[in-house]
């Protein structure tokens, strides 16, 4: 009796599972262990540092453990052209390519016929941390992945937009889902002296685009009572770190990284408020944590965020709004508690079964070469900036 061989996918370009750092390594191990279950064979690579623990497999993936080289500009990089030259000794149906940042790698999954879809992310080139060769660098990897991707994936409609008006190239649209935390227990509040629906919240590496700072100086500018807490941190950024610490007063309390997933999602399932800064990544997985946990949300004012919250959102875009949206949140909860309900119900439309199986289907695709894309050129028109900003839902605009 004959079985059919699985569908072997590959997972390349993340820090890789046990998801504990963004959204890619979040959507890796979501969207991989929904394949397993499907049968299909999942291998993902991951970036581990000397000491780590190097299990062979989790959740029925396949793990692969490749070094980097621990430089902010090289270690993605180093890692995926390890991972790329894995790869083509040990050949898979189909690849997926998180980063576009990854795609001088590209090359070498076509040399060795692997059909690949890069995960391009967001606007990585906007983000100041990289300098302008950095920037360069991003605008040039983005042009690289639409010519040697057999297909693109974008998290978000924004991103879309963006492609397809720079490049003039199509992709597949697939955000990512959110966690269901409504009815999270507050048990865990109390290790933290915490009480629900008494403090605010941030979760946010330390970059300038997510915009930690602003939303502390804001904060210590208002009349609120109750504290904010600031989970987050970044390797490479002291001189950014040292300005939020700066900007506190005896009211934010800074905790750092904080790795224990059940206390985090305690953290975001009873804040009055969770404030999200972030700007430049498209739909963001600590935007969908929060609304998965029916919080209120504060978004800093971009299409992407308003693409997720709507009319149930609130927005700033400077300190100012930041203090008049907290002493608003603090003088009317039940206002919070109503937009956080509202929330919660348009989170049921990220839901990760749904990722999954639209994963499982350009996998299917690209392994059997059913894909209607034509790659494009890798050409600019220059208006992809213009189409990220003006991207709104019709219910907000």
């Amino acid at each position: 009796m004959s079985h059919a061989v699985p569908l072997h996918v590959a997972l390349v370009g993340t820090r890789g599972v046990p998801a504990r750092y963004g959204g890619f390594e979040t959507a890796a191990e979501e969207v991989g262990r929904r394949l397993v279950e499907r049968g299909l064979r999942v291998t993902v690579y991951c970036r581990t540092a000397r000491g780590e623990p190097r299990e062979d497999r989790f959740l029925g993936m396949e793990l692969v453990h490749l070094p980097a080289m621990r430089r902010r500009s090289l270690e993605t990089l180093s890692h995926t052209g390890l991972s790329v030259g894995h790869l083509v000794g040990h050949r898979v149906d189909a690849a997926i390519m998180f980063n576009a940042a990854n795609s001088p790698w590209l090359p070498g999954l076509r040399a060795a016929r692997i059909p690949v879809a890069t995960h391009v992310d967001g606007l990585e080139w906007k983000r100041a941390k990289w300098g302008p060769s950095g920037q360069r660098y991003y605008r040039t990897a983005e042009a690289l992945a639409v010519r040697w991707s057999d297909a693109l994936i974008a998290d978000a409609a924004g991103i879309q937009d963006y492609y397809r008006a720079e490049f003039g190239v199509p992709t597949e649209l697939i955000s990512y889902g959110a966690p269901r935390l409504v009815d999270l227990p507050p048990t865990r509040l109390t290790e933290l002296g915490l009480e629900p629906q008494g403090y605010h919240l941030v979760v946010a590496r330390f970059e300038p685009e997510n915009h930690v700072d602003l939303v502390v100086e804001g904060y210590v500018a208002s009349g609120a009572r109750l504290p904010l807490v600031v989970v987050g941190s970044a390797p490479y950024a002291d001189e950014y770190t040292a300005r939020v610490h700066a900007l506190a007063d005896d009211r934010v309390r800074l905790l750092g990284g904080v790795w224990d997933p059940e206390l985090l999602d305690t953290l975001y399932a009873h804040a009055r408020t969770y404030l999200h800064g972030h700007s430049v990544g498209g739909t963001n997985p600590s935007l969908l944590r929060a609304i998965g946990a029916g919080t209120a949300t504060v978004a800093y004012d971009v299409g992407f965020n308003r693409e997720v919250l709507r009319d149930d959102g609130r927005y700033f875009g400077s300190p100012a709004d930041v203090a008049t949206q907290v002493e608003a949140a603090e003088a009317d909860p039940d206002d919070c508690l109503r937009r956080g309900k509202a929330l919660a119900v348009r989170a049921l439309d990220y839901d990760w079964d749904v990722v999954a199986d639209r994963y499982e289907d350009l996998a299917r695709r690209l392994a059997s070469r059913d894909l209607r894309r034509t790659r494009g050129g890798g050409r600019r028109s220059g208006r992809g900036t213009a189409a990220v900003s003006s991207r709104v839902p019709a219910e907000v605009a």
